[in-house]
């Protein structure tokens, strides 16, 4: 594969069951890119094994003075050096596109698992730990595919250069053949130690990235309640002890090259001293003698590869490790299923959630109220179907009668869109921000008009660059760390309002903005939305007087069911999680109390709710 067919067509199903086995399947998944790697390598070592004999032909030709031997031993010269450079050129060329395509797939894997399980994934595996995956030890796993056809190559130009010696010069040839094993095999007992060491240093690498993940995406958070200088101390130890494990790992490759000095050099040595007294004693010639000491030499270069390998697979193997284990994690049992995907059901049919009782009719605006906040992001999960986690058993979501877990998990996220209480907001422009897929029934104008997104309009055009009028060309930063928690909730209602799904299901949606303008999505939502299903989960007052119905979710099930009004008069559950009444405000049933009581405290928790938020806003603009 060329690195211009990126990306992969398919990047295939990989062996996630430990970090060996998915360094093996990778190997096995470019199986033609090895082959033509390991070929050029062939070229390029067995012109640098002939490199020596050929200089030894040369050296006996000049000694007995044949110009003719030393004309062809120049040609051959000449062809050794094409063979070296050619196969030296095109191994590099193929062994960097395997390194970019292996590093290409491990990217497409982790795409698409990060798009399978969506939130979910970064409540089961720290945000910074995919992070590093996605960066470094990609790096990491890349460098080995591509050290292997090389080491391969290596090791065939070793053998044949020791081969080559006992047939030209058996006496010196026996003394390298039995000196290259134990070369080869010295450094052995070093590199457990080696790889442990660097197995350290990986881990405490991967804690310092994922601090520094966490830490920049709460940075908000540090400053409004002055931990900045806890965590960058928290930080600060982190990187001292990466950089301690680094130069403990260091030493003991240090040590690793130095043997490989070492050793190397004493068998010239011994080679040279024990060949000199040969030559000396006329048993071989100086021809001989040179093309000898000369493959000494010639082979410290391809036994380099030796600890080059060893020290790719120590890195890669717990990158590998790390990337297995998250392209292990699955969205439940039901998402791997192995029977055929049902058909989608016919546009017009009710959400129905079998586990709660939730039923919300075709067409209406359904407002769902939970005391638990957890158990809400739960349920909001579970209606856009095949949650993450599920235990084996739980009923699925029923949208028209088929059940969303036995739809394809492409096909149930275009009928059902969830938008849960910390929507991400991606770098780029307005415009780049609203290019996803949708039915083109609504556009963005009137999606950000029902999400009241006028003054986020106004703040992007005065902070976007002298020459930029259009307010969709304006840029967002990263995850919209430039606007405050209202108006990057408010530009991600009006994403999903974009998309028209034919359910659409609200989390929180206006937690972070003050009343005045959560009345006016209240009316924009409804307005936009009418003929089509949507859920809002929601404790606000505001937001549920413009249900269609509201239902009470309470120990898990549903409990009640009617207009926000009425719930209010009948319900004491309800309205205690709506207008926060506590136990002791509940007795009382004359001015004040019961059922206005309850009205009025619906009434100024909606007020009081929305004060709060738009101190906070100022808050967090300051």
């Amino acid at each position: 594969m060329q690195i211009s067919d990126l990306p992969h067509p398919d990047p295939g199903v990989p062996d996630t069951r430990s970090g060996p086995r998915f360094l093996l399947w990778l190997g096995r998944t470019q199986l033609g890119g090895q082959a033509r790697s390991l070929g050029w390598g062939l070229l390029h070592f067995a012109g640098v094994a002939g490199l020596p004999f050929t200089v030894g032909l040369g050296v006996e030709a000049v000694v007995d003075r044949d110009g003719t031997r030393l004309l062809l031993d120049g040609a051959l010269l000449f062809l050794v050096g094409v063979a070296i450079a050619v196969g030296d050129t095109m191994l590099h060329r193929t062994a960097v596109t395997n390194w970019i395509t292996a590093a290409a797939r491990v990217q497409q894997l982790l795409a698409r698992k990060t798009a399978e399980l969506g939130s979910a994934l970064t409540r089961r595996v720290a945000a910074g730990e995919v992070v590093s995956v996605s960066t470094g030890d990609v790096e990491k796993i890349g460098w080995f595919v591509e050290a292997v056809s090389r080491f391969l190559a290596a090791a065939f130009s070793v053998l044949l250069i020791c081969a080559g010696l006992l047939l030209y010069s058996p006496s010196l040839g026996v003394v390298v053949a039995v000196g290259v094993p134990v070369l080869a095999l010295a450094v052995l007992p070093l590199l457990p130690r080696a790889t442990h060491r660097a197995d350290i240093q990986r881990e405490k690498a991967g804690k310092a990235t994922e601090l520094a993940s966490d830490t920049v995406a709460g940075l908000r958070v540090l400053r409004g309640i002055g931990g900045e200088e806890l965590f960058l101390g928290r930080y600060r130890e982190a990187s001292q002890e990466v950089r301690r494990a680094a130069v403990r790992s260091a030493r003991m490759w240090a040590l690793i090259s130095a043997v490989q000095v070492l050793l190397p050099g004493a068998l010239m040595v011994a080679v040279i001293w024990y060949g000199a007294g040969l030559a000396l004693d006329g048993r071989i010639t100086v021809g001989e003698l040179v093309a000898v000491f000369s493959a000494v030499a010639t082979m410290l270069y391809p036994l380099r590869h030796f600890e080059e390998i060893a020290q790719a697979y120590s890195f890669s193997k717990p990158s590998a490790k790390r990337a297995a284990r998250v392209l292990a994690l699955t969205r439940g049992p039901e998402a791997a299923g192995t029977a055929e995907p049902a058909a989608a059901p016919a546009p017009g049919g009710d959400l129905y959630d079998p586990e709660t009782g939730l039923l919300a009719p075709a067409g209406s605006l359904t407002a769902v109220v939970c005391g638990d906040p957890d158990l809400a992001g739960r349920l909001a999960e579970r209606l856009g179907g095949h949650p993450a986690g599920a235990p084996a058993g739980t009923p699925s979501v029923l949208l028209g009668g088929v059940a969303l877990d036995d739809l394809e998990l492409d096909v149930a996220r275009t009928l059902v869109l969830v938008q849960d209480k910390d929507p991400v907001l991606l770098s780029g422009t307005l415009r780049e921000l609203f290019d996803v897929p949708a039915s083109g029934a609504v556009g963005a104008p009137a999606a950000l008009a029902a999400a009241r997104c006028g003054d986020v309009l106004d703040a992007l055009l005065q902070s976007a660059p002298d020459g930029v009028g259009d307010p969709m060309e304006a840029r967002i930063t990263e995850r919209g760390r430039s606007l405050s928690g209202g108006q990057r909730q408010r530009l991600a209602l009006a994403r999903s309002l974009v998309t028209d799904p034919e359910v659409l299901v609200l989390d929180e949606p206006t937690s972070a903005v003050d009343s005045h303008t959560e009345a006016g999505i209240a009316d924009g939502v409804s307005a936009l939305r009418a003929g089509r299903t949507t859920v809002v989960l929601a404790s606000s007052p505001l937001l549920l007087d413009r249900a269609d119905r509201v239902v009470l979710i309470d120990g898990g099930t549903v409990a009640a069911v009617g207009t926000h009004r009425e719930l209010l008069r009948s319900e004491p559950r309800y309205r205690a999680v709506v207008t926060r009444e506590t136990d002791g405000e509940r007795e009382p049933v004359g001015p004040g109390g019961g059922i206005d009581g309850g009205i009025d405290a619906g009434i100024d928790g909606g007020i009081d709710g929305g004060i709060d938020v738009e101190l906070k806003e100022i808050e967090e603009s300051a």
